[in-house]
Parts: C-alpha cells; sequence; structure tokens
C-alpha cells in the first residue's frame, strides 16, 4: 500500500489510531503528541499502553525482567492466542530460551566473523554501482534508489552469505513484509497479505533446512552448531529463519532511509564524500532520523509504575521507537539529519539482550554500498516524491526516484 498524501492527524494521542493510514504515512505529529502527552499514555483504541519518550522506552527495552518478549513482540499476546508462525527463538523468547540461540548467533554475525566478508561485499557493491552506471549512457543515471540500489544490493549479497538459493528469492521481502505487519492489528494491509503468505512462507522455511543451504554459509555454521550441541536439531531451522529476517527487511529499509538523507541534504553528501569512512556513521543517523522500525511491543509481567501511571501485569506496552529517537528531552535538534552528531544511542535496532542480532551485517551492507556511491556520484538529486510503503511496523518507502551524477 502506498500514499502521497497522508490527512492531518486530529485526534488527541489516547484516541488515535497509530496503525491508521495517516499516521503511518506520517507518524511524526502523532509521535510529538505522544511524547508531550507524558512518559506513558494509556491508548483507548487498543487497550493498550503506549510510549513515546526515549527514557522510558531504552529503559523498557533492557528491563526484560519486567516488559517480557515472551508473550509476543506484536499485538497478539501468544499466552493467549496462538501465533500464525513458529515465534523467533530471538525476538520472542526470554532467557533461558532466549540464550542458546543467542550465543549461536552472536559470533556468526559479530563484527569479527563480518571482516572475512568485507573485501567480497565491497567489490560487489563497487560491480553493482558500476553496472547500474553503466546503463545510463553518458549523463546523469535515472534510476529508483529503492529498486535498484536499497532491494537489489542486499538481496544479493545476503542469501549469498547466508548460503541459500538464489531462485527464489522475491518471497524474502514479501515475506517480511507480512511479518512486520503482522505485529499490529489485523487491519487491511493484514489481509492484503494473507492470502500470499503460505506461499512465501513456504520457501523460505524450505531454505531452513540442512540439505537447503550451502556447505560454507552462515546457515550450515548455524547447523553445526545443533550437531555440536549447542542448540537442537528443532532449533536451526528457527534459527536460520530469524536470521534472514535480521539481515533482509531492516537492512533494506535502513538503505532506503539513508539514501533518502542523503539526497535530500547535499551538505551530508559532500562531506561523506570527503570522509567516506563516515559511511556508518550515515546509516546509524539515518536509522535514528528516519527509524525503519517504528515499533515493537512487550508485556507487562508485573505492575510497572510509570511516571503517574501503573501498567497492570499483563497489559501491553506499545513502544515507539521512532518517537524515542526524535525525542527532544535527549537529542539536540533531533528532527535534523546530522552527519557530526554521535548517534550510537539510537533504538532503531531495539536496545539490550533482544538488540537486533543482524546490526552489523546491516551496517557492513551500508557501508559497502556507500562508499561505492560516494566514490563514483558527484550528486544525488530526488527526482521526484518518494512514494510510501505504509506496514504496520515498518516505515518504509515503495519507490525513491533519483538521478545519480557521475563523479567526473
Amino acid at each position: 500500500m502506498t500514499t502521497t498524501a497522508p490527512a492531518p492527524v486530529t485526534d488527541p494521542p489516547g484516541e488515535a489510531d497509530p496503525f491508521s493510514p495517516e499516521i503511518l504515512a506520517d507518524p511524526l505529529p502523532f509521535q510529538a503528541a505522544l511524547r508531550d502527552a507524558g512518559p506513558v499514555t494509556y491508548l483507548t483504541r487498543y487497550a493498550l499502553y503506549g510510549m513515546g519518550r526515549y527514557a522510558e522506552v531504552h529503559a523498557a527495552l533492557v528491563d526484560w525482567q519486567r516488559f517480557c518478549s515472551g508473550a509476543g513482540v506484536g499485538l497478539a499476546n501468544f499466552r493467549r492466542e496462538k501465533p500464525w508462525r513458529p515465534p523467533s527463538l530471538l525476538l520472542e523468547a526470554d532467557p533461558p530460551h532466549h540464550d542458546a540461540p543467542r550465543r549461536v548467533l552472536a559470533p556468526i554475525l559479530g563484527p569479527r566473523a563480518l571482516r572475512r566478508l568485507r573485501d567480497r561485499w565491497f567489490a560487489a557493491a563497487e560491480a553493482h554501482i558500476d553496472a547500474l552506471l553503466a546503463d545510463g549512457g553518458p549523463g546523469p543515471v535515472e534510476v529508483d534508489a529503492m529498486a535498484d540500489l536499497a532491494e537489489s544490493f542486499p538481496l544479493r549479497v545476503f542469501p549469498d552469505a547466508v548460503g541459500i538459493a538464489r531462485e527464489g528469492r522475491e518471497h524474502l521481502l514479501p515475506y517480511g513484509d507480512h511479518l512486520f505487519n503482522a505485529f499490529g492489528p489485523a487491519n487491511e494491509l493484514v489481509a492484503r497479505g494473507a492470502p500470499y503468505v503460505a506461499d512465501h512462507a513456504a520457501w523460505v522455511n524450505a531454505q531452513c533446512t540442512r540439505e537447503a543451504l550451502a556447505d560454507d554459509g552462515f546457515g550450515a555454521e548455524i547447523w553445526a552448531a545443533a550437531d555440536r550441541g549447542d542448540i537442537t536439531p528443532e532449533q536451526a531451522p528457527l534459527v536460520v529463519r530469524s536470521l534472514l529476517s535480521a539481515g533482509v527487511d531492516t537492512t533494506v529499509h535502513g538503505l532506503g532511509a539513508v539514501l533518502r538523507a542523503l539526497a535530500t541534504h547535499p551538505e551530508a553528501w559532500a562531506a561523506l564524500r570527503a570522509r567516506p569512512d563516515r559511511a556508518r556513521v550515515a546509516f546509524d543517523e539515518a536509522v535514528r532520523w528516519e527509524s525503519p522500525v517504528q515499533t515493537f511491543f512487550r508485556t507487562a509481567e508485573v505492575d510497572v509504575p510509570i511516571g503517574d501511571v501503573v501498567v497492570p501485569e499483563g497489559a501491553k506496552i506499545l513502544m515507539f521507537l521512532g518517537a524515542a529517537n526524535r525525542d527532544p528531552r535527549h537529542w539536540s535538534e533531533p528532527d535534523r539529519f546530522d552527519l557530526t552528531r554521535d548517534p550510537s544511542g539510537h533504538v532503531g535496532f531495539g536496545m539490550g539482550l533482544h538488540q537486533c542480532v543482524g546490526q552489523h551485517v546491516a551496517r557492513l551492507e551500508a557501508a559497502a554500498l556507500l562508499t561505492a556511491l560516494a566514490a563514483r556520484v558527484e550528486r544525488i538529486e530526488p527526482t521526484a516524491a518518494p512514494t510510501r510503503h505504509l506496514n504496520n511496523t515498518m516505515r518504509a518507502f515503495a519507490s525513491q526516484p533519483m538521478r545519480l551524477h557521475r563523479a567526473r
């Protein structure tokens, strides 16, 4: 679903629907009102509590004992409702069930392990940009920054590293889109994906088996951990599946965010060209500024006092990561994309033991792509307004028409 002209939001934050098309298209006014309303606000439409200030969101993310993930990080409560697919052993589990899968994945996707991929991914990014520029003749090259850059590059290099087949990768993005939609209410966005998700899920699940994976990829390392007894054979395919979500959707939309930021802030693009080693800072600042992952839920394990409100045991809490990442109580000039800022405290990848295990993968892919672009493109020029892709959890673009001006 796409939109270009959101209607203004006039409801008080407690009565508004944060999953309405208007707010999904432009969440910033609602998020500002939510922050101003207090540290926690009761959202009457869904009978749950919403938090938008940085301090409270950060505190809840690191406090897994009181704000649990095991009951589901979406609106549904897994203690009362059966999930539509087996829960993630990383995202939707708490210690001790979370510990073994996390211990297995952390070194596989950690900075030290990813160093061996650096040269390969940087070379792949250079080849990708060279081919894109070669298709446009001698003048500027017209591209869709989403299809031609943010989607195509990650869908090429990361599944290769996992060790899955190239045929069928078109299932990955619609599968992830439905997965993140399903964290919200059963609205039109979920209904649109429901007829097709079984086919997408079947393909994704088939890629997670030992037989389907190449012998030298991340997936094979996960199955080797099962052979050692670090996880069970039943857990191994679920860990591979979690890895696919961690390394694709958030990366794609994070790249979309940084490309939008750099295209609309020419001074930042010039600064990055002068200092391409700042590519990872640019990516993290874009994740803070745009927050591709906008929301996640937790469930109160006990009565939790927040400000003057007591969130009762068993209540769902909706954490607005995007609102926290633009909270002026924590960030100076939060609405400004600023390459001189230290964005490392952002909650765009979560925080605490449930922090996104694929964040280092995303940063490496972004560094490779942005470095290749900076060396070859003097100017990125938006040629039309971008089109939003609405999702109950993700803030995403469907398309971003741009013109790439080659460096002389």
